[in-house]
C-alpha cells in the first residue's frame, strides 16, 4: 500500500522515486566485517527472509537475492564466523546462540531498521541519478507457499 501510495505521487507529481530493499538499509547500519553477514526479517510461520552480504569496498553488498528459511537451518548453513542480524524472536536468538563458535549474533539494537540509513541509501542514489522508474517499481515478494525443512 505505501509503494502504491508514493507511486502515484511520484507519477502526479513528476518526482523521482528510490527503491530501497529493507534488509540493505539493515545492513547499513552495522560495522563492516570481513566475514560475511546474514540479515533477516520476520516471514510469518516461524520463517525468516534472508540475504546474505560480504564486504565490498568497505560496504555491505547483497550476494544474491532474498530467500524463506527457519533459524534451525540458518545456523545449520553457517559453517564460518559470520554476523546474524535482524528481527528474531528470543526463541531464534537463543536457538542461534548456540551455534557459538562461529555465528556472531548482532545485539537486538543493531539489528533495529533505522529511518536515517534509509535516507542517508537514497539520498545517494539520488545524487547518483540511480533512480527507479515509478511504473516497473514493485515490492520483492517472497513465495508465500513455500515449504522449508526445519
Amino acid at each position: 500500500i505505501g509503494l502504491a501510495l508514493v507511486k502515484g505521487m511520484a507519477l502526479t507529481l513528476r518526482k523521482p522515486v528510490i527503491g530501497i530493499p529493507t534488509l540493505d538499509f539493515l545492513a547499513e547500519a552495522l560495522p563492516v566485517q570481513e566475514f560475511p553477514l546474514a540479515a533477516v526479517l520476520q516471514a510469518g510461520r516461524g520463517r525468516l527472509a534472508l540475504v546474505w552480504y560480504r564486504a565490498v569496498k568497505g560496504r555491505w553488498k547483497a550476494q544474491g537475492e532474498p530467500q524463506i528459511i527457519t533459524a534451525a537451518a540458518l545456523a545449520e548453513q553457517i559453517q564460518e564466523p559470520t554476523l546474524v542480524a535482524g528481527e528474531l524472536t528470543p526463541e531464534e536468538r537463543e536457538l542461534l546462540q548456540r551455534k557459538r563458535g562461529n555465528l556472531l549474533l548482532a545485539s537486538p539494537a543493531l539489528s533495529t531498521r533505522r529511518p536515517s540509513f534509509l535516507a542517508e541509501l537514497a539520498w545517494e542514489r539520488f545524487q547518483a541519478g540511480r533512480v527507479d522508474d515509478p511504473v516497473s517499481l514493485a515490492p520483492i515478494y517472497l513465495h508465500v507457499g513455500e515449504v522449508i525443512p526445519s
